[in-house]
């Protein structure tokens, strides 16, 4: 069985990962598990490059193979923010359960309509002979009016697929591997992969 370093040290995306590549011959290992410790400043543009950023930086150090995601919340309606800075939103210490209080105060009023919103994920490979491969999905919803759910992590309890229907934090962990802009951003790198 082949090692995989995914490039975080997230438990709750570490899980959802472990779960997607769980048919792969790969031990996946996050940076923890590799004894990896390295400061990534993740100042990229966009998704895309903040994902490259940390894929190069944990494949200088291990020279094995490589995944690295960056994923957040775009919110149409307040210009799509919180975005690429999704994870350092009013400060990285800040809890998500402030985090998304202080977002549903932000769209107090605003009709369902203007709620929509969309995770994005992008997932960059670094294999050991050195080629890279990026690959990018969403996962389309809105914006609901409360939180909701106890499954999931950061901005799950406040996105919803559908007005009126669940919040990402009431799906089960198979649910939301299965719609997930990560899940689906995995699917298509497993094929990069294989």
């Amino acid at each position: 069985m082949q090692q995989l370093i995914f490039a975080t040290s997230n438990k709750g995306k570490i899980k959802e990962i472990r779960a997607v590549l769980a048919d792969m011959d790969y031990q996946v290992l996050s940076m923890e598990d590799a004894g990896i410790h390295v400061e990534i400043d993740e100042n990229g543009a966009d998704f895309e490059e903040n994902a490259r950023i940390k894929a190069w930086a944990v494949h200088n150090v291990s020279h094995t193979l490589v995944l690295a995601d960056d994923s957040g919340l775009e919110i149409d309606h307040l210009n799509r923010e919180p975005g690429v800075h999704s994870s350092r939103y009013m400060g990285e210490d800040t809890s998500y359960e402030i985090k998304n209080a202080k977002i549903l105060e932000r769209l107090a009023g605003v009709p369902m309509e203007q709620r929509t919103a969309r995770f994005v994920c992008a997932i960059a490979a670094v294999f050991a002979d050195g080629r890279c491969v990026t690959v990018r999905e969403t996962m389309e919803g809105y914006i609901g009016y409360e939180a909701r759910g106890e499954n999931g992590f950061g901005y799950d309890p406040i996105f919803y697929l559908e007005p009126g229907g669940l919040s990402n934090g009431e799906l089960s962990l198979e649910e939301k591997n299965r719609l997930s802009h990560r899940g689906k951003a995995l699917k298509a790198m497993k094929k990069e992969l294989l």
